[in-house]
């Protein structure tokens, strides 16, 4: 049985496009119950790296992206040589300077492209190419052919970026009486507005997105977004469900745009369909050599804090931020909330203060009443006291439902902190 592969060269980190070549070859493989092979394309001894290789590993694990067979083509040079060895003898490449050049039989090229139909190739090759260099190692296109011809790839999932390598290829497959396999060049992923993705727009190691708090199975289901769908509209699907329902030919024949937009909206949604519980050991794994501060705290309090902001986060790398306040009492009034404490309401949070001390629960339900209650008697409309109240808990104007908010960081807390605000308009008027 045929099978099928990816063949990344750990000459860098795996990044968007690899990633996705990866997957839809993985989803062919799945779908249609072929093999898949991962083969390592280290034949650059210098450029190859082992960081590199490990990144990729760990990546494509991380993705949920397993695999069959792992090869690695350093290991397969006496196969290339004796491949090289056998065109010399037959009289259809020779060697010169060190190097085997192979002689090209030239004729035309074609091929149905499971993605783009049929692809006529208008520019052939030159008539000769190295496929063994000076120093012993094998080129590019010489030892993929080889490679896929022994592996029985078929079809060949590729990025489109190797289109123009394929006539190359197809008569080096003549020139040893390999069966030409089929072929699928995938479109190219754009930068937003167009252009050739970089570093500034999502040309990032997938071990980046991972660090900046993207979830792998919302990076998946981006990635088949970039391309394919399902075909029933649906934008949220997993990666089992894409693997009974995957079409090669329903790939897009054009370039898709990387939109961070669109992934942070699918990111989010992965998040909020999780459970507390989940949500709790993502958080905990993603911050594990760090931020000691709510390790250490007890696991009620975490989730409940967790369960503030469940709804509100985009990736997982916002929850410190936005949560540290619950955690650390270090924080400072930010900038941004300076205007809503030009207002001193001194007497207003002081009565706030003197209501609060006298419940003996303190759940959100009766914190707002006693709210409500001290905004009446002061006269004043409810926001002007919700502002400085938010400052005074957060440092910051913005951030979950109030009362939910002082229920969870619990009476102590929030007596120290509205009490801190009075002693800062003290400082402030002296």
């Amino acid at each position: 049985m045929s099978k099928v592969r990816f063949a990344p060269s750990p000459t860098g980190y795996l990044h968007i496009g690899g990633a996705r070549t990866c997957l839809f070859a993985w989803l062919y493989a799945r779908h249609t119950a072929k093999g898949f092979v991962l083969r390592i394309e280290d034949t650059d001894m210098v450029r190859s790296k082992k960081e590199y290789l490990q990144e990729i590993l760990e990546s494509l694990q991380w993705l949920g992206l397993d695999w069959d067979d792992i090869e690695y083509q350093s290991e397969r040079f006496d196969i290339y040589r004796d491949y090289a060895n056998k065109l010399i003898e037959q009289g259809k490449a020779y060697k010169k300077d060190g190097a085997v050049f192979i002689k090209y039989d030239v004729q035309e090229v074609r091929i149905n492209d499971l993605i783009r139909g049929e692809i006529v190739f208008q520019e052939l090759p030159k008539q000769e190419d190295v496929i063994i260099k000076s120093d012993g190692s094998p080129t590019y296109n010489f030892c993929c052919v080889i490679d896929d011809s022994l592996m029985d790839i078929d079809p060949v999932v590729r990025g489109e970026d190797h289109i123009s390598n394929t006539p190359k290829q197809i008569l080096m497959y003549r020139a040893m009486d390999f069966k030409v396999p089929s072929f699928a060049h995938l479109p190219l992923i754009m930068a937003e507005g167009g252009g050739r993705m970089s570093k500034r727009f999502g040309a990032t190691a997938i071990s980046e997105y991972r660090k900046l708090g993207y979830l792998p199975e919302a990076i998946v289901n981006y990635l088949l977004l970039l391309g394919w769908s399902p075909g029933d509209d649906r934008e949220i699907f997993s990666l089992k469900e894409a693997s009974e329902l995957f079409d090669i030919k329903r790939i897009n024949k054009t370039s898709a745009a990387f939109s961070f937009d669109k992934l942070n909206w699918i990111n989010g949604e992965y998040i909020r369909k999780m459970s507390l519980d989940e949500l709790c050991e993502r958080l905990l794994s993603f911050y594990a050599a760090d931020n000691p501060e709510f390790h250490d705290c007890p696991m009620d309090y975490f989730k409940r804090v967790v369960e503030l902001f469940h709804v509100r986060l985009v990736t997982l790398s916002e929850f410190m931020d936005k949560s540290r306040f619950c955690f650390c009492d270090d924080f400072v009034y930010n900038n941004n909330a300076a205007e809503v404490l030009d207002n001193k309401l001194s007497k207003e949070i002081t009565l706030l203060i003197a209501r609060l001390k006298d419940l003996t629960v303190f759940d959100k339900a009766l914190v707002e009443t006693v709210f409500r209650q001290v905004v009446d008697e002061a006269g004043i409309k409810t926001k002007f006291l919700v502002h400085p109240v938010r400052v005074a808990l957060t440092g910051d104007k913005i951030g979950p439902g109030l009362f939910e908010m002082m229920e969870v960081l619990g009476k102590e807390k929030v007596l120290d902190r509205l009490t801190r605000l009075l002693k800062y308009w003290e400082v402030k008027n002296v």
